[in-house]
């Protein structure tokens, strides 16, 4: 096991890490930005360093700068948390070429999976379903001669897309070039590759994420589903496990297809399937994440299971202790993700000093965050505040735990979005459950 551990990044996520390998006896080292030395990742670590200016580039994002500490603290290990470097294979590769372990995936599966057109065939060949579309398209008309086979409507995809960046809705033929010229140049700029690939665009769907977990030894198991379908521009702002539309049948399907896709790439750590689900109950392969999401504690809520602590395990070079059938799934789990931003000005980001801050508390309510009374949000990162996270032994009741939670929840001297969560959680589409990644469509005009 490691003795010591860097953590290369932020905010919640740098805490939960730091929590993690305190209970594990491991020693912490935090990295911080020159907008980040009063964070509270920085004073909760054992040894603290600055890596750089307040921008990301200039700091989370400075591969050198990272290694450097690492280097420097005699770190035996990095890890990444998710958004920054968690994904970037070449940083991956850096952490091997310095003798520093990177507590994720080989870099080759990262890249492997990065390719959102490899991705897909490398899934297609493994036996989990795709959604029916095209390979890379070299040009407009290579572009319109493979639009007129998929059908209409479609969706423009870029291969190193993320974040909703480089994809464009291609309702008709006449959009077509001006979609695929504006989906390429994004995805330029965005991350430095215009290539780009076509699916059919299903709607409406659920999007349902695949927990799975992977060793060095092959072994591959899923921690089932999470609803991840309440979305505003592709980022999600509820998540919840399990998914109720989703039935016994098409689970157990899910997740052979899940742990399919692991062994097919070799995979090891904490990961992701992302999967679109339709209205017929037919499910299809949309990306794979090769790190920690955002909504990891949803399921370690049901299942017992800390991810944080099975990450650095693995990478360590342990083995799973568990098989696909020793894994039991337990009540119902909400994430509410609580952002500085306010929904009712088109969702303007809020920043400043929180003057007042009052976490809620009782049986099965968790609130991941970085942010203290007095604490000074900086502009420069993205803008949640943390994650309230519920549990109750039915999905009814973890609704109205969640209600009581956000209510509780007080923060004063930022514009927060838990009084929109509020809402979301009493609309009919999300009491059923028949709600989908279109419902909120209509915030964002």
């Amino acid at each position: 096991m490691f003795s010591k551990i860097l953590i290369a990044n932020r905010g919640e996520i740098a805490i939960r890490v730091i929590r993690a390998c305190k209970e594990m006896g491991i020693s912490t080292v935090a990295v911080f930005s020159e907008a980040d030395r009063e964070a509270l990742h920085t004073n909760l670590a054992d040894e603290s360093y600055c890596i750089g200016g307040s921008q990301s580039k200039d700091s989370y994002l400075n591969m050198s700068a990272v290694i450097s500490a690492a280097v420097a603290s005699k770190a035996e290990a990095v890890h990444p948390g998710y958004g920054f470097l968690s994904e970037n294979a070449e940083f991956a590769k850096l952490c091997r070429e310095n003798n520093i372990v990177f507590i994720g995936p080989d870099y080759s599966v990262i890249t492997k999976m990065g390719d959102k057109d490899m991705a897909r065939r490398t899934m297609k060949k493994a036996g989990v379903p795709v959604i029916p579309g095209c390979d890379l398209v070299d040009g407009v008309e290579h572009a319109k001669k493979e639009a007129a086979r998929i059908g209409f409507p479609l969706l423009i995809k870029a291969r190193s897309g993320g974040g909703g960046r480089g994809i464009r809705l291609v309702n008709e033929a006449g959009e077509l070039e001006k979609a695929y010229n504006a989906a390429t140049a994004e995805a330029k700029a965005a991350f430095g590759d215009g290539a780009v690939y076509m699916e059919k665009y299903l709607f409406p769907v659920k999007h349902i994420e695949m927990q799975l977990l992977g060793d060095n030894f092959g072994n591959v198991v899923c921690l089932g589903e999470r609803d991840c379908s309440t979305q505003r521009k592709n980022q999600k702002l509820i998540e919840e496990s399990p998914a109720a539309i989703i039935t016994d049948d098409v689970r157990k399907k899910m997740i052979e297809a899940t742990v399919k896709a692991g062994k097919a790439v070799g995979y090891q750590g904490a990961g992701t399937i992302e999967y679109l689900y339709d209205k017929t109950g037919n499910f299809y392969f949309m990306e794979m994440n090769t790190r920690l999401q955002v909504e990891h504690p949803v399921t370690e809520m049901v299942t017992g299971i800390d991810l944080v602590k099975w990450q650095i395990r693995t990478a360590a070079g342990l083995k799973l202790d568990f098989v696909q059938e020793d894994i039991e799934f337990s009540g119902h789990a909400i994430e509410c993700r609580i952002n500085a931003e306010d929904p009712y000005q088109g969702f303007r980001p809020s920043g400043g000093k929180i003057q007042m801050l009052h976490i809620p508390g009782g049986p099965q309510v968790r609130f991941d965050t970085a942010v203290y009374q007095n604490y000074t949000i900086p502009p420069f990162y993205d803008s949640m505040i943390g994650k309230l996270i519920v549990h109750a032994k039915t999905r009814d009741e973890a609704i109205r735990k969640m209600k009581a939670a956000l209510c509780e929840l007080i923060i004063e001297g930022v514009v927060h979005n838990a009084p929109f969560q509020l809402e979301i959680l009493s609309a009919e589409e999300f009491v059923n459950s028949t709600y989908t990644t279109n419902s909120l469509r209509t915030v964002d005009s």
